[in-house]
């Protein structure tokens, strides 16, 4: 957005918030929002049971923005006010750096999928998922795992080393014939 049309937002329409962009990814625990928005300042943040808002002042021109997420379940806005929940680190709470605001919502009901963050099935223009810290939790086993490190250690040795041990492929240097090399006939 060019800085004249910042200002009529600003200076014109003192009232005026845009939402702030946000990626979300989902974990077993919590669920994950970050507000993307450089040298934040009067940064809020209200956890309700069903409900983030989110506020501040973004940029050198201290932008206005304000979110409003009505959320896709329930999360446990202040879990230590609950019995046999005293361990630090169990709230949902907010997290500001130079870059952005990273947003920790505990889930209400632990290991339970989020498949979308909002309630509504709406397509936010300031919402995407953060496809780089996005895990498939739900079925994460040590077995897939293990197959994934060998698989993944094979593809970062790949790229010049000769002495490589690359897992045999049935009929890879098989040198027999096979119905797909047969001759073909000669066309009309």
């Amino acid at each position: 957005m060019w800085s004249h049309e910042r200002y009529l937002q600003n200076e014109c329409f003192p009232e005026s918030r845009q939402p702030a962009s946000a990626k979300w990814y989902d974990r077993r625990d919590y669920v994950f929002i970050e507000f993307c928005v450089e040298d934040s300042k009067d940064v809020n943040v209200n956890f309700e049971k069903s409900k983030l808002t989110f506020s501040c002042l973004g940029g050198s021109d201290n932008f206005k923005h304000l979110n409003e997420i009505d959320l896709f379940h329930c999360i446990d806005p202040n879990s230590r006010e609950r019995k046999g929940r005293s361990k630090k680190g169990e709230d949902s709470k907010h997290k500001r750096t130079d870059r952005s605001i990273l947003c920790c919502l505990r889930k209400g009901e632990s290991g339970q999928s989020w498949p979308r963050l909002t309630k509504e099935r709406a397509k936010l223009n300031w919402l995407s998922v953060d496809f780089n810290n996005w895990k498939d939790w739900e079925d994460d086993s040590d077995e897939d795992m293990s197959n994934f490190d060998r698989f993944s250690e094979m593809m970062n040795n790949m790229g010049g080393d000769e002495d490589v041990d690359l897992p045999e492929v049935d009929g890879a240097d098989d040198d027999s014939q096979d119905s797909d090399d047969e001759k073909m006939p000669d066309l009309e």
